[in-house]
């Protein structure tokens, strides 16, 4: 089992998520994980400079001298059962619209939808919040200037279809 902190959100199979306040979470990074954290960084903030939809990056600090922590904005998931059809109609297309702004700003989350053999909802990485449909961890989001044209293009191309399967499931509740 992984080491509980205090204040824990959320364990996942890298990293463990903190409440820092009411408005601040930290992605816990432990070991010699700076290049990670630095990467999650630079696309989180890439990501944030073409719209909202991604998690918003707050800065990069330090729990301990062992423990580095990405901080986040912290979201308050909320069940998307409680709205009307129409309005979840609404808010799959703004998510839409904004997750084709980052592809044509030059990022792709690719993680819509968790692997099979990962613990956790198929979903998990898709927020409902008080401000519409939010995407957290950008672990292994790609950057089109880092990739490259064709294979950016086959992650926009999964991408897009783990967003129909999305669009069945969110509707369909």
């Amino acid at each position: 089992m992984k080491k509980r902190y205090p204040g824990t959100l959320s364990i996942g199979d890298n990293n463990t998520v903190i409440a820092l306040s009411e408005t601040e979470v930290g992605k816990v990074f432990t070991i010699d994980t700076r290049s990670d954290i630095g990467s999650e960084a630079e696309k989180m903030k890439f990501a944030n400079s073409i719209n909202s939809l991604i998690v918003g990056f707050i800065r990069l600090d330090e729990l301990n001298e062992d423990t580095e922590l990405l901080v986040m904005e912290r979201l308050f998931p909320m069940d998307f059962r409680a709205y009307e059809f129409e309005k979840r109609e609404l808010l799959l297309d703004v998510f839409e619209d904004e997750l084709h702004g980052l592809h044509r700003g030059g990022f792709v989350h690719r993680d819509l939808r968790i692997p099979s053999d990962m613990p956790g909802e198929r979903f998990d990485n898709i927020f409902l919040t008080n401000r519409g449909l939010r995407l957290i961890d950008v672990g292994v989001s790609a950057l089109k200037h880092q990739v490259g044209e064709r294979l950016f293009s086959r992650f926009v191309e999964q991408e897009l279809k783990e967003l129909e399967v999305f669009r069945a499931f969110f509707l369909s509740r």
